[in-house]
């Protein structure tokens, strides 16, 4: 029987795609519903995620992102933006949602609302993104496993201009800031000089520690 951690074996950061071949719908849905259900502190979801197919986009994006070709040659690209503030108002929607979904409004709850809401506001907008950008890279976590667990390649990347995506996305007007990138696809193996090179990580004795 395959596992998860046979998958996550399997799975590496691709270096060339074969553009002809394309993430069937379902497979591609599951993954993005992973990052929905990705946990976040206080199940705030302090970012959005936006989905690439447009040739064109990702032709501008790639242009600002080291003319990276995975980004044009995969099936669609992810692009995880977080929120540039955690304001009143969007604790607010999430903490009314939760209310609405679980028909009730507890004291415990509405307090620790006020709380956060002065936590936020003492901790200042940049910080509030960074935190922000923090829980992005949870959602990037689970869109990888989930890949994996699809057979699905995947390729995350930090290296692009921030600003220039965001400009390509119109992300300013949504209040949202680009934090990575995950082109999601199929490997084309005959031209990424990684897919048979051996995963390299460090041995258990050397990463974990367990204190008893």
């Amino acid at each position: 029987m395959t596992t998860l951690n046979d998958r996550l074996a399997w799975r590496y950061a691709t270096k060339k795609y074969d553009a002809a071949k394309s993430v069937p719908a379902d497979k591609l849905e599951r993954i993005l519903e992973a990052v929905r259900l990705a946990p976040t502190s206080s199940g705030l979801q302090p970012f959005e995620l936006f989905v690439v197919s447009n040739a064109d986009i990702r032709a501008k994006i790639r242009s600002v992102a080291w003319n990276q070709a995975q980004i044009t040659d995969c099936s669609h690209l992810l692009v995880f933006a977080a929120w540039d503030d955690i304001t009143k108002d969007r604790v607010d929607m999430m903490f009314d949602l939760t209310n609405d979904v679980r028909g009730v409004k507890s004291e415990d709850w509405e307090n620790y609302r006020q709380l956060l809401l002065g936590i936020v506001t003492e901790r200042g907008t940049e910080a509030n993104y960074q935190a922000s950008a923090r829980q992005a890279y949870i959602g990037l976590g689970a869109a990888l496993i989930a890949a994996a667990f699809e057979e699905v390649d995947a390729t995350p990347m930090e290296g692009f201009d921030p600003a220039a995506v965001d400009e390509i996305l119109d992300l300013k007007a949504k209040h949202l800031r680009s934090v990575v990138m995950l082109p999601l696809g199929y490997r084309a193996p005959e031209g990424d000089w990684l897919v048979n090179l051996k995963k390299v990580r460090r041995s258990r004795d050397n990463f974990v520690t367990e204190i008893k």
